[in-house]
């Protein structure tokens, strides 16, 4: 627990809250003071708090003091019948006079920040917590909204700003970064270049971006920035279809693999074989492959030097397949497995050989293999809560709703072994 009164630790951030009497709630319009003291530090939060607090005893004060005199001029200057209407117009002009006052600042910051600045140290935060992949993402999404925004006071946003967003972001190209010129470009003229064809991305693009913005003014709201998210009262329209990746057909896995493409074959036959993602198969290193005894080889999925891996769950040892231990000789004998090779190429070399096969059908991609290996997994009558495990998948749960990723140990190495050898690759 926290020895710090009126504050308590969230996150790495201490936090401020003391509630208001019961006669002073009614007039400045909230139950509680809170605010951030924007500091992990125990010390520093100690002295903050105690500032707060200060303010705090001289907010009641002054609300109390402010009260009394409305009151009572109400009352020297004013019959019965309109006191009500009189003394509710008084309270109101002491509410927004000290809801001017605004909260504590720090460190000697009395400028409200602008929508540009604030963003700088967003994504330098989340830059160090997030992976490269979500944090282009994130970048991308404030950055449409920053450069609309950039100059503007964070205290100045309305939601009527945030429902013009959402109207311009609805008429962006899907060819946006694709094309050199754009990438330079702020909102509006993205708008602009936009307008010039007729395609427009997806709801479910529209909708990533504005959870992304939205996430980025609840950390201002978070940080003390902000008393509430203008945008949050705004709806989002689009409607989002479901678009899951497509399941090869036997007959597309023959073409694939007869195509023995040079730089991806090896790659593409891990995955039909083993259920493994895209990132995990080329970051593979030769001391993740454990040999166990009659068993055969392992994989051990885990984090190494050459990437990180999706969940928690991802972490798990996968029999390696009897036609995956003849590329074995072939491949380095330490390091990585496939030197060079990463998921961007891995993906635009698939989506090149499968336009060079003419195999169009819309959701077929590289992660459709894995797709493929669990689909064969259930063919052959391996209950969903084992193929889970070899996939690393989380929450697994049985016929009878029990999730064994709590209850059970998971299944052994000769089960695995058993599933896995079950699976074969079209003749």
């Amino acid at each position: 627990m926290s020895d710090i009164k009126y504050a308590y630790l969230k996150g790495q951030t201490w936090l401020y809250r003391r509630n208001y009497p019961k006669d002073v709630a009614p007039v400045i319009g909230a139950r509680a003071l809170k605010q951030s003291l924007k500091t992990g530090d125990v010390k520093l939060a100690r002295a903050r708090a105690a500032q707060v607090n200060a303010k705090y005893e001289e907010l009641v004060r002054k609300i109390r003091t402010g009260a009394e005199d409305v009151l009572s001029d109400v009352e020297t200057r004013v019959g019965g019948s309109s006191w009500a209407q009189t003394s509710k117009s008084a309270l109101a002009t002491l509410r927004n006079a000290l809801e001017a006052e605004g909260p504590i600042s720090f460190l000697g910051k009395t400028n409200v920040p602008t929508v540009g600045e604030l963003a700088r140290t967003y994504l330098d935060l989340r830059g160090r917590e997030l992976r490269w992949g979500g944090f282009k993402s994130v970048r991308y999404s404030v950055g449409l909204f920053v450069s609309k925004h950039s100059d503007r006071k964070i205290t100045s946003l309305t939601r009527d700003n945030g429902r013009e967003f959402l109207s311009l972001t609805a008429r962006l190209s899907p060819l946006i970064g694709k094309v050199p010129d754009t990438r330079r470009m702020g909102l509006d003229q993205l708008v602009i270049w936009s307008d010039r064809g007729n395609r427009r991305i997806s709801a479910r693009t529209r909708k990533r971006i504005w959870s992304q913005v939205n996430h980025f003014l609840d950390w201002a709201v978070y940080e003390g920035h902000l008393r509430q998210n203008p945008f949050r009262t705004v709806r989002f329209e689009g409607k989002i279809r479901p678009a899951p990746y497509a399941v090869p057909t036997d007959d597309e896995v023959r073409k694939l693999l007869a195509s023995r493409d040079p730089v991806i074959h090896d790659p593409l036959k891990v995955c039909l074989l083993t259920g493994m993602r895209s990132g995990e198969a080329v970051g593979l290193l030769r001391e993740d492959l454990i040999r166990k005894g009659n068993l055969g080889w392992f994989v051990w999925v885990r984090p190494n030097s050459l990437r990180e891996l999706k969940t928690d769950a991802a972490e798990r040892l996968v029999p390696l397949h009897s036609e995956l231990e003849a590329l074995l000789g072939d491949l380095p004998s330490e390091g990585p497995l496939f030197p060079g090779l990463t998921v961007n190429v891995v993906t635009k070399r698939f989506a090149d050989l499968r336009k060079k096969l003419g195999l169009d059908r819309p959701g077929l991609v590289f992660h459709s293999t894995r797709k493929w290996f669990i689909t064969q997994c259930e063919r052959t009558g391996v209950p969903e809560h084992f193929t889970a495990s070899l996939v690393g998948h989380k929450s697994a749960r049985s016929e009878n709703g029990i999730t064994y990723g709590i209850y059970s140990a998971g299944i052994s190495d000769e089960q695995k072994r058993g599933i896995v050898d079950q699976i074969w690759l079209p003749s």
